[in-house]
C-alpha cells in the first residue's frame, strides 16, 4: 500500500453513488453539505460551481472538481446571484435523469451533461493528507495534463453510455479510480500544501512507503533510515518537518488509525487486529487505542456498528 490509497480506505465507508445529468436553459441546483466528498465531471457543455464561502468557479467539458469535504454548493448554468442561489433546486430532486427546468426565466442554451456524485467518508480519523486538501479541488482539462484522470472520465463516460454486461461493477470501480486521480493530481500540482511535498521529498516518501507497505513490522528509526538510505538525524529531521510528527509517532498513530479501520469494516476478533497492525496482544492495543482515541477497540467497535450513518450505509448496500 502507498499513502494516498490507505489514506483513503481508512475513510472509506460503502460504495460511490453517482448520476448523469442533462440540462439546458436556464438552471441552478443545490447540493447541501454532505458527510463525505463530491465530485462534478463535465461530460459535455460547461457550467459554474459556486461552493459556500467560495469564489464562482467556471468548469469546461471534460473539467473535474473534488469537495473533499462535503462544502455544500450550488451547480448553475452562470455565476448566480443570493436570490437565484437561495431558490436553487435541491438536486436529489433531480437525480436519476434528465433534469426537469427549475422555475427560472427560459432561454435557449448548450445543453450541459454532468457526472455527478459522492463518496462516503468516515472523518473521525482522517489522515492528514485528506485533511489537508482545499474545500475545492478543480482540474481543468488540458492537453497533456493528468491522462490517468482523462483516462479515467473517458471510461466513465463509456460505461454510462453502454449498459454492458458487469457496467454496475465497472462504474463502482471507476469512481474509486477517479477519487485517486483526482487527488493524485491535486497532490502533482498543490504549490503550497505540506503532503504534496513529503511525497516529493524522496528520504520522507521511502520512510512513508515502508511504514505504509507493513506497518506491523518491528521498526525503528535506525532501519527506516536505513530503507530511506539516509542517517537517522536527517530522516527524523525531514521527516518531522514535512509530516508534522517523528517517524516513530507517525507509525504509533497510523497502526491505530488502521486498527480502528479494521474495527469497522470487520468483525475480526481483536487478537487478530492487534497482530495486523503490529501489537503483540489485544492488551497492548487496548491501552494505546484508548490513549489514542479515548475510548476502548470493544466500545469503539459498537458504537460504529450502532451509529445511524453505519446503519443507513447498511440498509442502502453501500
Amino acid at each position: 500500500m502507498d499513502v494516498v490509497s490507505d489514506a483513503i480506505s481508512a475513510v472509506r465507508v460503502g460504495r460511490p453513488s453517482s448520476d448523469r445529468v442533462r440540462v439546458a436553459g436556464r438552471w441552478c441546483a443545490r447540493l447541501a453539505p454532505y458527510e463525505g466528498a463530491g465530485f462534478h465531471v463535465v461530460l459535455g457543455g460547461s457550467c459554474w460551481v459556486l461552493p459556500d464561502g467560495g469564489e464562482p468557479v467556471a468548469l469546461g467539458a471534460g473539467d473535474a472538481v473534488l469537495l473533499p469535504h462535503g462544502t455544500g454548493h450550488v451547480i448553475a448554468d452562470a455565476p448566480a446571484d443570493a436570490e437565484t442561489v437561495a431558490g436553487a433546486v435541491p438536486f436529489d430532486r433531480w437525480a436519476g435523469g434528465s433534469l426537469p427546468r427549475p422555475p427560472r426565466p427560459a432561454a435557449r442554451g448548450t445543453e450541459v451533461t454532468l457526472l455527478c456524485g459522492k463518496y462516503r467518508l468516515d472523518r473521525h480519523h482522517a489522515h492528514p493528507l485528506l485533511a489537508e486538501l482545499p474545500p475545492l479541488v478543480h482540474l481543468p482539462a488540458r492537453d497533456g495534463a493528468h491522462p490517468g484522470l482523462r483516462a479515467a472520465i473517458g471510461l466513465l463516460e463509456g460505461e454510462l453510455d453502454e449498459r454492458r454486461p458487469g457496467a454496475s461493477l465497472a462504474l463502482t470501480g471507476l469512481l474509486d479510480l477517479l477519487l485517486v486521480y483526482m487527488i493524485r493530481a491535486w497532490t502533482a500540482e498543490s504549490t503550497t500544501g505540506t503532503w504534496p511535498a513529503a511525497l516529493g521529498d524522496p528520504a520522507t516518501a521511502a520512510a512513508l512507503r515502508a511504514l505504509h507497505s507493513d506497518p506491523a513490522a518491528p521498526w525503528t528509526i535506525g532501519r527506516l533510515a536505513a530503507e530511506a538510505g539516509v542517517s537517522r538525524p536527517t530522516l527524523a529531521r525531514r521527516f518531522t518537518t514535512l509530516v508534522g510528527r517523528p517517524p516513530m509517532a507517525y507509525l504509533t498513530w497510523w497502526r491505530l488509525t488502521r486498527a480502528a479501520a479494521l474495527l469497522r469494516d470487520t468483525d475480526a476478533p481483536l487478537a487478530t487486529v492487534a497482530r495486523r497492525v503490529g501489537y503483540a496482544s489485544p492488551y497492548a492495543l487496548s491501552h494505546a487505542f484508548r490513549r489514542e482515541f479515548g475510548t476502548t477497540p470493544g466500545r469503539y467497535r459498537d458504537g460504529v456498528v450502532s451509529s445511524p450513518a453505519s446503519a443507513s450505509a447498511s440498509a442502502s448496500g453501500s
